[in-house]
């Protein structure tokens, strides 16, 4: 009997309950508080995805235009992923990151002539790399006939590396399991990081901005700025949080590997 760890869309685990009883259920949360704990630290040896992408966004337009074909390396944000999953089975750990609903779904990403029988509507996918939210102060105001509210301003900064060759790792399926995955020694379970490897390409960097104005009932100016870093995806590192060690490493050509 395995033990499974599954992180939801935003970040909550989910444990099935099985015959086992109750030893089991106290078991998969002791693993899964240290899991969580692990992946809100993220693995070692790369620049925050918002430190990258500033940089490049300061650059005059010359010196972005050069930047095409640089190499990078960003951390994926597991938390913040929906198709991530940890199985324990004995002395092995099946590791699983599904690409399925990794798609961006803003128009500068559709193609409505795509025939879907060899094609994605989406043509970008994305690997969420870090979230930042930033509060920015309040100010009175009346939405509600003769209520003067205090009105908060928020942001929130989500990076994203935004890729288009998803397809040279693995077929294209019609598959919610698709996606890399790993087989790893199960003492690495509580300590797991995934890593991108790509290298830019034009525009380099993209952004889009959401605004939602506060109300009444929901006092918050709210501002979502999706940053993304443009790129094509050369491989997928699993590695060790606690020192950046390199597992196993996945290339074109491959969804999986393995280490001993």
């Amino acid at each position: 009997m395995g033990c499974r760890v599954v992180l939801t869309e935003h970040g909550v685990p989910v444990f099935p309950v099985t015959e086992l009883g109750i030893n089991m259920i106290f078991f998969r949360h002791v693993i899964l508080a240290v899991v969580i704990t692990t992946l809100l630290a993220p693995a070692q040896a790369t620049e925050p995805a918002e430190r990258q992408f500033e940089a490049l966004a300061l650059l005059p337009a010359a010196s972005l235009h050069a930047k095409p074909g640089e190499k990078i390396e960003v951390d994926i944000d597991l938390a913040a992923s929906s198709g991530f999953s940890v199985d324990v089975v004995g002395e092995r750990v099946e590791v699983r990151y599904r690409m399925a609903f990794n798609q961006i779904a803003e128009g500068w990403n559709w193609r409505p002539l795509a025939d879907p029988a060899v094609d994605d509507y989406y043509q970008y996918k994305f690997l969420p790399l870090q979230s930042v939210a930033v509060e920015r102060g309040e100010y009175a105001f009346e939405d509600k006939i003769g209520v003067t509210q205090q009105m908060k301003v928020s942001w929130r900064y989500d990076y994203f590396l935004a890729f288009e060759n998803l397809y040279d790792f693995y077929p294209r399926l019609g598959d919610d399991e698709a996606g890399f995955s790993a087989d790893l020694p199960a003492s690495v379970a509580t300590h797991l990081g995934l890593r991108a490897r790509a290298h830019l390409i034009e525009p380099v960097i993209s952004e889009s901005t959401t605004f939602w104005k506060a109300t009444h009932g929901k006092p918050v100016d709210f501002t979502l700025k999706k940053r993304y870093l443009m790129g094509a995806l050369d491989g997928v590192d699993f590695v060790d949080t606690r020192n950046g060690e390199v597992l196993c490493r996945i290339q074109p050509g491959q969804a999986r590997c393995s280490t001993r």
